[in-house]
């Protein structure tokens, strides 16, 4: 293992596969790999999105490409690990972060069924996909890191439900501390990165009602949402030989939400 730690180096000749690339957490993670010198695959369904991640990459001097995939089909997860394989040499990274939160997410008996299966499919069966395709390329590469993105709402309930998402972020949690334990001896390992409300156009859309953003609001310590750049930092420490000793963890970025009892009156 690699004990280089200096910025613009972190990632140096690896390549890494990042779902939800296109925009938000995804994309400010596919330019802050490929500035520590990584070669990175953006997966997304939207190929436009994703085409744009790599334009800006590649106009910043660094390596990338993209490939169009829906998380929750076979087919197409397997064909971007292989993509990714065909394109870079290997796969090291993956960063299995695309997900959605629907509107119509809310309390059991009001989220409809179908709402339910697509969060899962997407949230879990995507994250599920993700490793089941490419933890044979990182065999084959002699190892690497698996981030998966769950949620600080896996560790924590909540008044204001959204149970699918909820659930599906504490099966995330589940499933990589049984893959970090069962290939830990195989030189992969694996995280679940769990940050706190991140300030990205869905949750400010969430919170354009004052009532609703104060009932947030008044529960975070710092006072603020985190920005995607610092949930994409997070994820690079993970994806890293920085974090060569770290394996299994509930890696919670969350400015200390599931910390506090009562918070600051100001």
């Amino acid at each position: 293992m690699s004990d280089q730690t200096n910025s613009g180096a972190r990632l140096a000749g690896k390549s890494a596969l990042i779902t939800g690339a296109g925009s938000g957490i995804g994309r400010q993670a596919a330019q802050i790999f490929a500035a520590e010198g990584a070669s990175v695959m953006v997966a997304d369904r939207d190929t436009t999105g994703a085409a744009e991640t790599v334009e800006t990459i590649r106009s910043a001097g660094g390596v990338a490409d993209s490939v169009g995939v829906d998380v929750s089909k076979a087919a197409e997860v397997e064909a971007a690990v292989a993509a990714t394989e065909r394109e870079f040499g290997a796969l090291h990274v993956v960063f299995n972060n695309a997900g959605i939160f629907p509107g119509a997410d809310g309390s059991p008996v009001d989220t409809p069924e179908d709402v339910w299966d697509q969060v899962m499919d997407v949230n879990l069966k995507g994250v599920f996909l993700g490793c089941k395709y490419a933890i044979p390329a990182l065999l084959r590469a002699g190892g690497g890191s698996i981030v998966n993105t769950a949620s600080f709402v896996a560790v924590m309930g909540a008044a204001t439900s959204q149970i699918a998402y909820t659930a599906s972020k504490g099966g995330v949690l589940a499933m990589t501390r049984e893959i970090a334990v069962e290939y830990a001896r195989q030189g992969i390992r694996a995280n679940a990165l769990c940050p706190g409300p991140v300030n990205t156009p869905l949750l400010e859309e969430l919170l354009a009602d004052p009532a609703a953003r104060a009932r947030r609001f008044v529960h975070l310590p710092m006072g603020r949402l985190a920005e995607a750049h610092e949930i994409a930092r997070a994820a690079l420490f993970l994806a890293s030989d920085d974090s060569s000793y770290v394996n299994g963890t509930t890696f919670l970025v969350d400015g200390a939400i599931t910390s506090a009892y009562v918070t600051p009156e100001s």
